[in-house]
């Protein structure tokens, strides 16, 4: 069973529990096993989204990024007797 079938069967029963007529103390049982394993699920999903995005964007978050333009100046500095180096 795929983590998404489970997540939407234990949603369903956690739905579905409180219509049912199951004795109070097996609802309480049920609902916190469900919890658990909707909480484990959850994050297992949430986990693998956030590393197959960091895998497709080179480990980079998405989002606009500002940045001021800025006039670049090219300076020479003699390097040695005929050649001249760009900084």
């Amino acid at each position: 069973m795929s983590k998404e079938t489970l997540v939407f069967v234990l949603g369903i029963l956690v739905f579905f529990t409180s219509f049912l007529g199951v004795p109070s103390e097996y609802k309480e049982w049920i609902l916190i096993v469900s919890g658990i394993l909707l909480i484990g699920a959850g994050y297992t999903l949430r986990r693998n989204a956030f590393l197959k995005s960091l895998e497709h964007e080179s480990g980079e978050r998405r989002g606009d990024a500002f940045t001021e333009s800025d006039v670049v100046v090219q300076e020479t500095v003699p390097h040695h007797k005929d050649t001249e180096r760009v900084i």
